[in-house]
């Protein structure tokens, strides 16, 4: 027994260890990214009971240690907030007459809640198992946050001067709370952020049977809205009942509401779109792609693509009921009933519109309509335009890593970004990241969450080239 077990373990030993051999050990700027990313991910910054402040702090230190001056690292905390604190690096380029403006590398700290029960591991311990990183936050948005921090690092211990300044920014409350970090930069330090352009997420790539399929360039995103319905009356005992019953009335705008349908609206970003996603669809798809791009108004073409929600919401703004609530007492009538109407509208409108659409749909139901939240409230936030600055070396960089048969995609969010509070203030913002994962798997905000471990060095090789591309400057040897 005891020889047998003896024959066993070196057995065991020899496959573990010709499994080793089989994985590329790690480089050491690979095992920089990996433990910047491990710090981030056991930093509990979720809105509700973690601090944002905490692992602002712990870039910032990391920054400074590399030899970053004082002066070009700032925590910056809202009054009042002090869990919802922001980092501000500014890496100096050579500067000079007729130097470029900045470049603003943006990514989000702040994670949804995420409680251990629900999940089948500690979502705040970066685990790697099965090809994957697990850990809340490991897609959304620390990926990218431990990126730009260990990119920048290393330039700086190798020496890259780039020909203008490049600045990161890791921000508080994207995905909720009252502190959105990039709102509180523009309105209190705007210097300091202000930048040519932004690379923010929003975009990545997409992989169809483990392979590279097509890589995206987000350049716009539709406007989030929440709009309260209300229906009123005097109520009454149930066993009267009238006509003018508040839930009734509630619900005959809401099937109004359903029924309605925005007109088609495309941008530059949407077009462009389905042109190129034409090319990847089956051939009743791809010709009423081809066809709306060509005539917006020809209905056989978006019937067809109407069909595809995901489609549907990249035409028009949609608008969709999302919580109920009504009356008091089971044996009385309802005196009042509301509804939630969330709406995301396409950045050629506003809320404003989207209201006044929803009010002419509902006119004679009786039914009120306020807004409640809007996100989009700074200005329209008018997609980024696709230069050739942006999409030429995010083209080239696509086909070496992933191959030259890889297209890249304009898309339009149909969900928010901190990239739409920045368009609106000017500075246009591209989501691009160069991580790929399988679309049917994703999940961000859910339970597990997870990256495949090769998309995030595959993305930390393409961060490092898209911004070396962009800001310029003397090549690292």
């Amino acid at each position: 027994m005891v020889r047998l077990h003896r024959s066993l373990l070196l057995c065991t030993l020899v496959v573990a260890s010709a499994g080793a051999q089989q994985r590329p050990a790690l480089t050491p700027h690979q095992r920089l990214a990996r433990d910047v990313y491990r710090e981030l991910i056991e930093i509990n910054t979720a809105d509700s009971v973690g601090s944002v402040t905490r692992a602002a702090q712990a870039m910032a230190r990391r920054f400074r240690a590399a030899g970053f001056p004082a002066r070009d690292v700032q925590v910056l905390i809202p009054p009042g907030k002090p869990t919802k604190g922001n980092l501000v690096v500014r890496y100096r380029g050579r500067g000079g007459p007729n130097v470029a403006r900045p470049i603003l590398l943006l990514a989000h700290l702040d994670v949804v809640a995420a409680l251990r029960t629900d999940w089948t591991i500690d979502p705040f311990v970066l685990t790697e198992r099965d090809g994957y990183f697990y850990g809340r936050g490991t897609s959304d948005d620390k990926a990218m946050a431990a990126i730009f921090v260990a990119n920048l690092i290393r330039d700086r211990k190798n020496g890259w001067v780039p020909d203008r300044d490049v600045i990161l920014a890791l921000t508080a409350d994207e995905e909720g709370g009252d502190a959105n970090g990039v709102d509180f930069l523009l309105d209190r330090h705007r210097p300091l952020i202000d930048a040519a352009y932004a690379i923010n997420e929003g975009g990545g790539g997409s992989l169809r049977d483990g392979k590279p399929f097509f890589n995206t360039v987000q350049a716009a995103e539709k406007v989030y809205a929440d709009f309260t319905l209300t229906a009123r009356n005097r109520g009454g005992h149930s066993s009267v009942p009238r006509s003018d019953n508040a839930i009734y009335q509630l619900v005959d705008a809401l099937a109004r509401v359903a029924q309605h349908r925005f007109p088609v609206q495309l941008n530059e970003v949407s077009r462009t779109f389905f042109e190129r996603t034409a090319a990847l669809e089956s051939p009743a798809l791809a010709a009423a792609m081809r066809a709306v791009v060509a005539d917006a108004s020809d209905a056989a073409a978006v019937s067809v693509l109407e069909r595809d929600p995901r489609y549907n919401s990249m035409l028009r703004t949609t608008c969709v009921a999302t919580r109920l609530s009504g009356g008091h007492a089971y044996n009385a009538l309802p005196q009042t009933a509301t509804a939630n109407v969330n709406c995301r509208i396409v950045p050629t409108s506003n809320p404003r519109e989207a209201r006044e659409a929803l009010m002419r749909v509902i006119a004679d139901t009786g039914v009120a309509i306020s807004e409640t939240i809007a996100l989009g409230d700074r200005a329209d936030a008018i997609p980024s335009p696709l230069t050739a600055e942006i999409m030429d070396p995010v083209t080239t960089i696509t086909g070496e890593l992933f191959g030259p048969g890889v297209p890249v995609i304009p898309v339009m969010s149909t969900g928010a970004t901190d990239g739409r509070i920045l368009r609106s203030a000017g500075i246009p913002t591209y989501g691009v990241s160069g991580l790929f994962g399988d679309p049917n798997d994703s999940r961000a905000h859910g339970r597990d969450e997870r990256m495949l471990v090769k998309s995030y060095y595959d993305g930390l090789e393409f961060l490092d080239r898209l911004v070396h591309r962009l800001a310029g400057g003397r090549p690292i040897t």
